[in-house]
Parts: C-alpha cells; sequence; structure tokens
C-alpha cells in the first residue's frame, strides 16, 4: 500500500520539524553558553540570533527553490515548513513579508507586520491572565 502524497507531505514536515526543534534547543544552549547565562537573562540573544539565522536560511532556500526549482517540494516541505518551521517561525514571518513587500503591496506588509506583534503580544498576555485566574 503507497502512501497518499498528503501523508508524505506530512512525515516530510514532521521529519524537519523534529530536526529544526532540536537544532533550536541546541543553538539556545551554545548561545547561552558562549555568552553566559547573565547576557542571555539580560537580553534574548538566543532568540534573536535564531530568528535572524533562521530567517538567512529561509531566504537561502527560497533564492535556491526559485532557481533549482526541481524537486523542490519535498526540499521545501521537509526544509521550509519542516526544519525552518521547527527552528523558528520567525523565518516563514519574514518570508511572507518579504514576498509581500516584492509585490508592492507594502501597507499589507506593514498591516500584517503589526497585526502579527500586536495580536500575538495580546493573546500571549491573555492566556497568562486565564491561567493565573486559575490559581
Amino acid at each position: 500500500m503507497s502512501a497518499t502524497p498528503q501523508f508524505q507531505a506530512s512525515l516530510l514536515v514532521a521529519f524537519g520539524g523534529g530536526i529544526g526543534a532540536l537544532l533550536r534547543y541546541q543553538a539556545g544552549r551554545l548561545i547561552t553558553h558562549v555568552m553566559g547565562v547573565q547576557a542571555v537573562m539580560t537580553f534574548p540573544w538566543a532568540t534573536l540570533i535564531v530568528n535572524i539565522a533562521g530567517s538567512l536560511a529561509m531566504g537561502l532556500l527560497a533564492g535556491w527553490l526559485a532557481r533549482h526549482g526541481q524537486g523542490g517540494d519535498h526540499i521545501r516541505l521537509a526544509v521550509g515548513v519542516g526544519l525552518l518551521g521547527g527552528f523558528t517561525t520567525f523565518s516563514a514571518f519574514s518570508l511572507e513579508m518579504m514576498l509581500l513587500i516584492e509585490r508592492g503591496q507594502t501597507s499589507h506588509a506593514f498591516l500584517y507586520a503589526a497585526i502579527s506583534l500586536l495580536g500575538g503580544l495580546s493573546a500571549l498576555y491573555v492566556g497568562l491572565i486565564v491561567m493565573r485566574l486559575q490559581a
């Protein structure tokens, strides 16, 4: 019995995501080791570095896929959606922002950024409040 394309896609994303999450965890540990606990407690260096590295990797991947599109769907799913999604979702956000800007939809890009930031912070705050009320 052969796997369906959707099942194969899901496996690629899951496999890449597991690797990406592990890389994210290890990158955080390495950055903390190199910079010191006090530095990463004072400023979120590990997250910042991972977000920038993930965005660079997403740009390289998107550029490579645009140039060498053959077999790209498997690579896009495993590396772009899975690995980089597990490493940092900020890389996907950065790619989507740049695509909007490149299409001349600058107002949509800034609206997306504002809603993402304010909506995410607001949702996190509501989640914290709800859980604190449970105590």
